[in-house]
């Protein structure tokens, strides 16, 4: 009997971290023992293991076994470590020679049956392993493709473990991993087109400076009148994503066990329609061991909340600190998670719960029942929005006009021109958009002349506004004149900002 050693990982966060798994195999009382600061199912991998490796055609001697996953400092949570586990085993009895093993890492879940089974955040493992200078990742086939995605590292796929201890001892090739660009399969929503919309021609410039600057908006109006119907196609006006941005969010979507076998690399932009109910943890991410929440599934797209005053206070308030750090925080005993949220907040409500104020003919709710309604949005979260425009009820003519309307893929060519000015102009810095802007680079790039600091400083007094909307209307007149290629911002750019400021007033008056 012998001592083998290979290399797994464990998700921590959204990163992989390497861990080195030993066995042990010596005369004994037969036991498999398991140590390493493990979870349960972790532990339970002790029966799948041994059963496995039977199953598969291979004895399992009656020998005192021991397992240790290091680190001891980390916790070891999932059922990824099943595949490396038994290789260490296998290796300690003298199957599989320790150099045969060298500079690989195993990641995969075992079958009673000695079948390899799919598991969730390969993705981040392949990257940590290429990081680390490991040259081939062992990975379940149905992992292969996800794996391959990381250019620079041999992703071998297998079926199960009998076909991996032949490849390993010489026996049989496997080939190695390609990936194949397959472009996602556009759903329902992917295809929807601002053409099909009749009016509204408002909400949708307002909606075109949002995304041409990144900016969260917010959208208010009676039932029926499109606000949903506009935020759906929101998507299709951003700009492609590019590989980057693609191999960020699918590196997220991976660890949660949400991506396409056959199409793993994630091309569209994400956009989360989060039901009302949501809960803190669900909405940040959260658990003991925490894992990423909705604003962090809807990094680079857009994170829709429809019905707003309908959501949690509780709930709401946990966005203020996302929304300005583009980045959650959470502290654990095991030590601190930060999950990326670089997303755009697009909002939806009524004016009151019936939908009909500020029309008092047909609005039923008492101004109490319209102030508690409203009331469910804090100042604090309301400054953190960059934009508030009214959706009114669609007119008849609007509705079923034969006019030719625009269509999303011309509004994209102005947001991608719009962003190319902004990627140009910042380039070399972190900041992605205008709304990311700190304010030290507002005094750089959002110079006010005479005038337009005349009409701010009106507007500043007069509708008494905070440090933080003010800086938020600068930075909306910079995308308007972004969408109009003028270097400079201008009067007509400030009023159009300001505009988008003043609707909260007639709500909230405040």
């Amino acid at each position: 009997m012998g001592f083998g050693r290979v290399l797994s990982a464990v998700i921590h966060g959204i990163q992989a971290e390497i861990i080195r798994v030993e066995a042990d195999a010596s005369n004994g009382l037969p036991i498999f023992h398991m140590v390493g600061y493990l979870s349960t199912e972790v532990k339970e991998a002790a029966e799948r293991v041994r059963t496995a490796i039977r199953n598969s055609g291979f004895d399992f001697p009656p020998k005192k076994v021991v397992i240790n996953l290091s680190p001891a400092s980390i916790r070891k949570k999932g059922s990824s470590f099943d595949l490396s586990i038994a290789v260490a085993i296998l290796v300690a009895f003298g199957m599989i020679p320790q150099r045969n093993v060298e500079n690989m890492l195993f990641a995969g879940e075992l079958g009673l049956d000695g079948s390899v089974r799919k598991i969730a955040g390969i993705l981040p493992v392949v990257l940590k392993a290429k990081e680390q200078g490991i040259s081939i990742c062992v990975v379940p086939k149905e992992n292969g493709k996800e794996g391959a995605l990381v250019d620079g590292i041999k992703i071998i796929g297998i079926r199960n473990l009998k076909e991996m201890v032949m490849w390993l001892v010489g026996n049989i090739s496997l080939k190695e991993e390609e990936f194949v660009s397959i472009d996602n399969l556009l759903d329902e929503e992917e295809t929807l087109d601002y053409a099909d919309i009749g009016g509204q021609e408002n909400v949708k410039r307002a909606v075109e400076i949002a995304v041409a600057g990144g900016h969260n908006i917010l959208l208010i109006g009676p039932p029926g009148s499109g606000k949903s119907m506009i935020a759906k196609r929101i998507p299709g006006i951003f700009p492609p994503m590019t590989l980057e941005e693609s191999m960020e969010v699918t590196k997220i979507y991976s660890i949660l066990g949400k991506i396409d076998e056959d199409a793993p690399l994630v091309r569209q932009r994400p956009f989360q329609n989060v039901h009302h109910t949501v809960t803190k943890a669900a909405m940040l991410g959260g658990g003991r061991i925490p894992i990423p929440g909705e604003i962090s599934l809807s990094h680079r797209g857009v994170l829709f909340l429809d019905e707003l005053p309908e959501f949690q206070k509780s709930v709401l308030e946990t966005l203020r600190q996302p929304l300005e750090d583009h980045s959650v925080i959470l502290s654990r005993a095991g030590g601190e998670y930060v999950f990326p949220a670089d997303f755009m907040l697009v909002a939806a409500m009524n004016p009151c719960p019936c939908g009909c104020y500020p029309d008092l003919n047909r609005c039923t709710c008492t101004p109490t029942q319209i102030q508690n309604y409203l009331g469910k949005i804090s100042q604090p979260f309301l400054d953190r929005i960059d934009i508030c425009v009214e959706a009114p009820k669609v007119k008849y003519d609007e509705l079923v006009g034969n006019e030719k309307r625009e269509t999303s893929k011309k509004i994209q060519k102005r947001v991608c021109m719009a962003r190319k000015i902004q990627n140009k102009r910042f380039k070399g810095k972190k900041i992605v958009s205008n709304a990311t802007m700190e304010i030290k680079d507002l005094e750089k790039y959002c110079y006010l002349g005479k005038k337009e600091k005349q009409l701010m400083e009106e507007a500043y007094t007069v509708l008494g506004l905070t440090a933080r909307s003010y800086h938020k209307i600068l930075k909306v007149a910079r995308t308007i004149a972004d969408l109009e290629e003028s270097e400079n911002i201008l009067s007509s750019h400030i009023k159009e900002a300001i505009g988008y400021r003043t609707l909260d007033k007639k709500y909230w008056g405040r």
